[in-house]
């Protein structure tokens, strides 16, 4: 897995990206399930419910998050979302899935406002990504 951070006074970006052992539509599959997100990231996520044209997600450390759905682009295999309220005065996402081979890989981008957030969003979604690994290879 490789993270990549961009921190800068007001903003910060974060991507992870990890190789997958498994076809490609086996993961979209998973990422595509925009409303069953905690199966997708099980471990990281303890449960995910729809809620006003969006989704809340529950993390293990108890933290909730509203998300909204931006796209979800089945020709790109790519879900953009936007998580509002809490913490965030801004923040935009998106996750996709590209064929490599006979695997795929998994990219994640994650842009926000504030700054400071930036060692939180990294490790969560570093956890994140290894737990959708574990799910899309049909590890334990």
């Amino acid at each position: 897995m490789r993270a990549v951070s961009l921190w800068e006074k007001n903003m910060a970006s974060v991507t992870v990206e990890n190789e997958l052992k498994c076809p490609a539509e086996a993961a979209w599959a998973l990422l595509a399930d925009f409303g069953n997100a905690h199966k997708a990231f099980a471990g990281v996520l303890t449960d995910a419910r729809e809620e006003d044209g969006g989704r809340v997600v529950t993390f293990a450390n108890g933290m909730e998050a509203r998300e909204i759905m931006v796209d979800l682009d089945g020709v790109r295999r790519r879900v953009a979302y936007a998580v509002v309220g809490g913490r965030f005065s801004q923040h935009a996402a998106a996750m996709q899935i590209v064929q490599n081979g006979g695997g795929c890989r998994f990219l994640w981008t994650s842009d926000f406002l504030p700054d400071d957030a930036a060692p939180l969003v990294e490790g969560l979604m570093q956890e994140g990504a290894a737990a959708f690994a574990r799910v899309a290879e049909g590890r334990p």
